[in-house]
């Protein structure tokens, strides 16, 4: 090393101690390969080396200068001249940068990551993140954001309707349309131009989808349109791009997603104009469920010329194998909201 080989012949006496206890000793003291070399005055001999990356200062500033060969050490070196003690500190400096710092690799690392995140944050989020996210949230989280999601939502609607027996006739109906495991189906009396959809299956429909038919069918049909837009396009992704980068980020870290993030969604998505879903996908579900999809087609568009594939393509044109819902059940939906 260039510091060391410039310091090599440089030498001085100092006054070393053995041990806390031990009388202090003359030495002579000279540099080595890597070492500080404490010597006996009168006949040479080495006493001790010190390794010079351990050597330490022990009161810094003042004079004479107490280095030890390591913080913890006994051994101590009084050092009166100035040349030498600058020559120490050059030297133990330029050889304590040569070597290895795991701690200081650990922060570069660590910077190094930072950054990465960062690149990541500007570049790869929020698509990649928010899908990430969703595909990892698991389902107890998915129904308190939903809860959270459907509360904004309800600031501006209202409550839900919630007549008993309407209710249990709702359940029944989404029993039936949906499967055993419906999810929430829930009606709101304003607000609502058309149905939607939140996390953790739940699935609102404005009261005029009820008051607004002469029987269950239609209502039927909403079911399966709705149902088929969360399957094809999960609905928590959209709520996590109006929760933004960060909030995303602490629900993938923590589990936690803040209310803070939820707040305001309701406008945004009363606002979205969703997409409909392909009528293939809609004839399938039909046909599974065992409904005809005629009486949904006509409440679409009365004329029937823009779902002329659903009436053609209608699975039961001569009417389902079973009812959809009970006529007492029926009475009873159309009463739901009934104050």
């Amino acid at each position: 090393m260039t510091a060391l080989k410039k310091y090599q012949k440089l030498e001085c006496p100092g006054l070393w101690r053995p041990t806390p206890e031990a009388q202090r000793r003359d030495v002579s003291v000279k540099f080595g390969e890597s070492t500080l070399v404490l010597t006996d005055p009168r006949s040479d001999l080495a006493l001790t080396h010190w390794s010079l990356p351990a050597v330490e200062r022990l009161n810094p500033g003042q004079l004479p200068a107490i280095y030890g060969p390591g913080a913890d050490a006994e051994e101590t070196l009084e050092l009166d001249e100035r040349d030498m003690i600058a020559a120490l500190d050059t030297v133990r400096g330029a050889l304590e940068a040569a070597l290895p710092h795991p701690g200081r690799l650990r922060n570069r690392v660590a910077l190094g990551l930072t950054v990465s995140l960062l690149l990541l944050a500007v570049f790869w989020m929020p698509g990649a993140l928010v899908s990430h996210t969703v595909s990892v949230v698991p389902p107890a989280t998915r129904t308190a954001i939903g809860q959270m999601a459907l509360a904004d939502l309800t600031r501006l609607t209202g409550a839900a309707c919630a007549d008993p027996l309407g209710q249990r006739a709702l359940d029944t109906l989404a029993g039936r349309v949906l499967g055993p495991d419906p999810g929430a189906v829930l009606i709101l009396r304003d607000g609502l131009a058309g149905p939607l959809h939140l996390p953790d299956r739940q699935i609102l429909l404005p009261e005029a989808l009820v008051a607004g038919q002469d029987g269950p069918e239609p209502l039927a049909g909403f079911l399966l349109a709705e149902r088929a837009r969360a399957e094809a396009d999960d609905p928590l992704i959209p709520l996590l791009q109006h929760a933004g980068s960060t909030a995303t980020f602490r629900l993938l870290t923590t589990g936690v997603l803040p209310e803070s993030a939820v707040a305001g969604y309701a406008e945004v998505l009363l606002q979205t104009d969703p997409a409909s879903p392909a009528d293939d996908n809609l004839l399938t579900r039909f046909a599974t469920a065992e409904i005809s999809s005629t009486p949904y087609a006509y409440a679409l568009d009365p004329t029937g010329e823009a779902v002329l594939p659903l009436i053609e393509g209608d699975p039961f044109r001569a009417g389902p194998p079973r009812p959809v819902l009970a006529d007492g059940d029926w009475v009873s939906l159309q009463g739901i909201c009934a104050e």
